[in-house]
């Protein structure tokens, strides 16, 4: 069995498990779980090293910033049609939402104050769910944002965005929408694939949405070639 399999199917049994905490749980319940324990994002996330990272060996991006959720409620993933995620995705919650990189432990507010978290995902894709969770912060009815930072050795022509989320979603790279994910969707690697772009040599600014009503939450994201390959001589520090 391939690793990414292998990984397919611990992400699988993990979001099965994570389902079953919350059955029988009235949604303002399941909203904050683990209340009486102490939070926690492990298995899911570490900190970040002190040295840029590589993607893993199916390219995909582990190193992230994340913004705790911003509460969005929608009692539905039904109504997430392009119309609706893209007027929700576009509207400014915070300042300099679209521009710059934040920081580490950097506090915003928007409605709440809420604060980045700089992250290693354990897995190929970002456990939006599990980081709410582990935080003590609201799982449904949310928007999550996410940031990074690849650095290029050379430029990189016709290269795609490949994205799977749960559930709706958009993308940004260096300030232009690359992708957008609409409907109650499941994540699926490689879901929707960008039309072909450009990494600049050095700095590229990956920026992403995602928005639930109930359920699970995550994400994942790489680049591929013009022949569907991964791109995995980049890496990422978050600066």
């Amino acid at each position: 069995m391939s690793d990414l399999l292998k990984q397919l199917r611990a992400s699988a049994v993990a979001a099965s498990l994570a389902a079953l905490s919350v059955l029988g749980q009235s949604p303002a319940a399941a909203a904050v779980t683990g209340a009486s324990e102490t939070p926690s994002l492990a298995p899911y996330f570490t900190p970040v090293g002190a040295e840029p990272k590589a993607p893993d060996a199916d390219g995909f991006l582990q190193r992230w910033l994340l913004l705790e959720p911003i509460v969005k409620p929608n009692r539905s993933n039904a109504g997430f049609t392009g119309t609706y995620v893209r007027q929700a995705l576009t509207t400014q919650y915070f300042p300099s939402q679209f521009k710059g990189v934040p920081r580490d432990g950097q506090t915003v507010s928007a409605g709440a104050p809420l604060q980045w978290h700089a992250l290693d995902s354990s897995l190929f894709d970002v456990k939006l769910f599990n980081f709410a969770q582990g935080l003590n912060k609201p799982t449904y009815g949310v928007i999550f944002w996410a940031v990074t930072v690849v650095n290029s050795p050379r430029e990189i022509s016709n290269v795609r965005l490949a994205v799977g989320s749960n559930s709706a979603s958009m993308w940004w790279v260096n300030g232009k929408e690359a992708a957008g994910l609409f409907g109650d969707r499941r994540m699926v690697m490689d879901d929707v694939v960008s039309a072909p772009l450009t990494l600049h040599k050095g700095k590229n600014i990956v920026r992403g949405a995602v928005i639930n009503g109930p359920g699970l939450s995550d994400f994942c994201v790489r680049f591929i070639d013009e022949d569907g390959h991964p791109i995995r001589d980049i890496a990422l520090d978050l600066r």
